[in-house]
């Protein structure tokens, strides 16, 4: 029902910053909660930020809160990433994922409920 497409990863020096952005095929994307997740080598994929589908509720995991900021716009059918204050251990392969939930205000925070995963853009910080 929906595709989705990351871009915007790339390779930054500790302390840079990068925008990741997802764009999403489709005419329903506003029913859908979103959420971006990453993969570093050799570990689980780790949840890192989710979003409502109006936008107007956010959860962030421990580790990004005051450093990264999630934002959609439901008129462009895309949802992003603002990363600010990148650190070595940001170094993941970041995806972002769609959640059919029936609540506007709704933030998912598990994994078993994203249903469509984009392929994923790559993020390095250099140490």
């Amino acid at each position: 029902q929906v595709q989705l497409s990351e871009s915007g990863g790339g390779l930054v020096q500790t302390g840079g910053s990068l925008r990741l952005s997802c764009a999403a095929s489709g005419r329903t994307f506003s029913s859908y909660a979103m959420g971006w997740f990453r993969q570093a080598p050799g570990k689980d994929r780790e949840f890192v930020v989710a979003i409502s589908r109006s936008g107007g509720s956010t959860d962030y995991a421990a580790s990004v809160k005051g450093r990264f900021t999630i934002s959609r716009d439901n008129a462009k059918n895309t949802v992003y990433l603002q990363m600010n204050s990148l650190k070595p251990e940001d170094t993941a392969v970041y995806s972002c994922a769609a959640a059919p939930v029936l609540g506007t205000t709704v933030v998912v925070k598990t994994i078993a409920t994203y249903t469509y995963w984009g392929q994923g853009t790559h993020v390095t910080v250099s140490s």
